[in-house]
C-alpha cells in the first residue's frame, strides 16, 4: 500500500498546485462486485493545456468471498465437519483520469490504475476451523459517468465502468498459491490421487477480484 499512497500524495500535490482547479467531495455508492461505498476527491480542470479532471477514491465492498468448503480443503484439510459461515470484505484504492467528452452534457469517460486488498472470512461452526484467506493486487480499470446539477454547490453522479485486477498470490492459514505456482505447503487432493492443489484450484475456489464491473450512484459536494 506504500507506493499506492506515495501516487496519491504526489498526485494531490500537483492538483493543488495547478492554478485553474476546483475541488469537490464525494461519496458513491452501488454494485462493486458486490455493494460498495467509495468517498472521493475529485480535482477539476486539472491543466490548462488539457481539459482533464484527477479522482482519487477509496472504497469498501462486501462480498462473496467463494467457496467455503472449496477453501477449507485447498487451505487447511479435507474434514467435512462444522457448519460453514463466510464473509468478504474488498479495500480498493482507486486513481482516475477524467476526460469530459461531447456526447452528453456533463458526461466524461475515465481511466486509471487500481489496488485491492482482499480478505475472506471462513468459520466452520462445531468444526472448529476459524481461517482468513487475503490477496493484494494491482489492476486497472475503465469507466463513464455523468453529473447532474442539483444546487450551485452539488451534482448528482451516476457511472458505471470495469475493473481487471492481475493474479495475485491468496494466502491462508500456513498455506499459499502463487499465480507461477511457487506454492508455500500446498495441501493434497484427496479427490484425486492426493496431488497437490494449485494456484488455479485456489483462484477457482476464492473470490478474489478478477474482473469486476462496477454500477455506482452518488453526491459530489463543490468546495
Amino acid at each position: 500500500m506504500n507506493k499506492w499512497l506515495i501516487i496519491t500524495l504526489l498526485s494531490i500535490g500537483f492538483a493543488l498546485n495547478a492554478q485553474t482547479t476546483k475541488i469537490s467531495l464525494g461519496v458513491q455508492t452501488g454494485y462493486n462486485g458486490g455493494f460498495g461505498i467509495q468517498p472521493q476527491l475529485t480535482v477539476y480542470n486539472l491543466t490548462k493545456d488539457v481539459k482533464m479532471h484527477l479522482r482519487i477514491s477509496i472504497g469498501y465492498t462486501s462480498l462473496n468471498p467463494g467457496n467455503a468448503l472449496e477453501a477449507r480443503r485447498i487451505f487447511i484439510n479435507n474434514n467435512t465437519n462444522g457448519t460453514p459461515e463466510k464473509s468478504g470484505t474488498n479495500l480498493d484504492a482507486r486513481l482516475d483520469f477524467m476526460f469530459p467528452n461531447k456526447i452528453l452534457n456533463n458526461s466524461y469517460i475515465n481511466f486509471g490504475p487500481r489496488y485491492s486488498s482482499f480478505k475472506a472470512d471462513y468459520k466452520f461452526i462445531g468444526g472448529n476451523e476459524f481461517f482468513d484467506v487475503t490477496s493484494t493486487q494491482w489492476g486497472l480499470g475503465i469507466g463513464a459517468g455523468n453529473f447532474f446539477k442539483i444546487s450551485k454547490k452539488l451534482d448528482l453522479e451516476f457511472s458505471l465502468g470495469a475493473d481487471y485486477y492481475f493474479p495475485s498470490t491468496l494466502t491462508g492459514h500456513d498455506t499459499s498459491y502463487s499465480p507461477d505456482n511457487e506454492n508455500i505447503n500446498p495441501r493434497k487432493d484427496n479427490q484425486n490421487d492426493n496431488k497437490p492443489f494449485t494456484y488455479d484450484d485456489a483462484n477457482a475456489a476464492i473470490n478474489q477480484p478478477k474482473f469486476v464491473p462496477r454500477l455506482m450512484l452518488g453526491i459530489n459536494y463543490h468546495l
